[in-house]
């Protein structure tokens, strides 16, 4: 039976070497992202012949829901393991994040087998890194007009150090008091962001921050997240400043884009202002990703 736990920095290693043989561009697909989002739905973790298993505990519904398992081995044998896992607690198996291609591969094993729906506010936003880079023609115009305006502003983009953690936890911290949020998805960022900063070299994570006459602006933080995709895992900047999020969006892609030709900007979880956000940034495709949960 499979034996859950939360996940450590002590599994890093071990974790790191699933998520590279599968080489998922979904951004749940992250050592750094597991640690830091744990709290949001009681997540923990697992291993089981080769694969890396994910599983949310606190969902609406009370069903276990699994991320598809990275890494390698016999992937018939891990469903039944899983499968046998869900219905020991009373609950149906049910698995997340599946893309079009294991979810055709999972209709062809288990026909009949479970129902799938398609999960279009947690679909990721992946951009050439090149178009955010140089934001070129006629699609970006009003992107390099906000680009104009903020660089009236003065300020100076450099990579994120440890010399400026504490000005960017604090400067998250501040952009939560001022929205006013005690909602769950909210109190857990502030959890995601200290876990960051806390083991952010442990971690491998980058960033890029913006500072006018000093003051912090804006900063953006990410990884690689596969063999050809940076993720973008934390973005803030000052609103005040007309600007300043399409800035550091710009900056931290031209920091990566000789690196890695695509950029994902990860989810916009439903909600309408930050779908038109991503939208206008227009990704070069989006991350496609289903729900099975089996009768």
């Amino acid at each position: 039976m499979l034996e859950f736990y939360d996940i450590s920095m002590d599994d890093q290693q071990w974790v790191t070497a699933c998520l590279r043989a599968s080489d998922y561009r979904g951004c749940e697909y992250s050592f750094a992202n597991n640690m830091a989002w744990r709290r949001l739905h009681e997540s923990k973790i697992a291993q089981f012949a080769g694969f890396y298993l994910c599983c949310a505990f606190d969902t609406e519904d009370g069903v276990p829901s699994f991320v598809y398992p990275a890494g390698e081995g016999d992937h018939r044998e891990l469903i039944a393991e899983m499968k046998r896992f869900s219905e020991a607690m009373g609950k149906p198996l049910r698995i997340w994040n599946l893309s079009p291609a294991r979810l055709a591969w999972m209709e062809e094993t288990y026909p009949d087998a479970f129902t799938a729906e398609a999960e279009r506010d947690s679909w990721d936003y992946i951009y050439n890194s090149e178009d955010l880079h140089h934001l070129r023609g006629r699609k970006y115009h009003q992107k390099r007009n906000f680009l104009h305006r903020f660089a009236e502003y003065g300020a100076v983009s450099a990579p994120l150090t440890e010399r400026d953690f504490d000005d960017c936890i604090t400067f998250a911290a501040q952009s939560y008091a001022d929205k006013l949020e005690g909602d769950r998805s909210g109190i857990s960022e502030q959890f995601a962001i200290d876990t960051y900063f806390r083991h952010f070299d442990a971690l491998g994570l980058e960033g890029t921050v913006l500072r006018l006459d000093g003051r912090l602006a804006a900063f953006a933080i990410g990884e690689p997240l596969s063999s050809d995709t940076f993720c973008v895992h934390i973005e803030k900047a000052d609103t005040t400043l007309q600007g300043a999020y399409a800035a550091v969006n710009q900056a931290f892609a031209a920091a990566v884009s000789a690196r890695f030709p695509y950029i994902n900007r990860e989810e916009d979880l439903g909600l309408e202002g930050l779908r038109k956000a991503k939208l206008s940034y227009r990704p070069a495709f989006m991350q496609e990703k289903y729900c099975v949960t089996f009768k």
